[in-house]
C-alpha cells in the first residue's frame, strides 16, 4: 500500500492520513479484511509522528472503516470498501450547508422529507 500525504494541503495531519487510508480502500488498493503496516511503518514512510498517525487510524476505526484487534493490527472492516466515499461525500454535503447557512438539524430534516 503506498500512501502518500500532500504539503500543500492545509488539513491537519492526522485527517491527511485517514484520507490517504480511505482513497487506497475507495480504489481497491485495500480491501476489507487486508491488513495495514504498523503505525510506525505508516509513521515513516509519511514521514509524520506515530501519534499522528494512530490518530488517523482511530478516527477510521469509528468511522468502521479499519477493525483493531489485539496481536492482529489493524485491516480494513467488512463492506468497508464503500463507505470511505459515501462519508467523502457526506462531508461535503455539510460543508457546502454551512455555507450555506444550514445546520445538522437542517440537513437531517431535509433528508427524512426524501424517504
Amino acid at each position: 500500500m503506498l500512501l502518500r500525504l500532500n504539503v500543500a494541503d492545509s488539513r491537519p495531519l492526522h485527517e491527511q492520513v485517514a484520507a490517504a487510508v480511505r482513497r487506497a480502500v475507495a480504489e481497491g488498493e485495500c480491501v476489507p479484511g487486508d491488513r495495514l503496516p504498523s503505525a510506525r511503518e505508516l509513521s515513516q514512510a509519511l514521514d509524520v509522528n506515530v501519534n499522528t498517525v494512530l490518530r488517523g487510524l482511530r478516527t477510521l476505526r469509528e468511522e468502521g472503516v479499519l477493525e483493531f484487534r489485539r496481536g492482529r493490527g489493524v485491516s480494513v472492516a467488512a463492506g468497508a470498501d464503500g463507505r470511505p466515499v459515501l462519508l467523502d461525500r457526506v462531508r461535503e454535503l455539510v460543508t457546502d450547508a454551512a455555507r450555506l447557512g444550514y445546520g445538522k438539524t437542517d440537513l437531517i430534516e431535509m433528508i427524512g422529507e426524501m424517504s
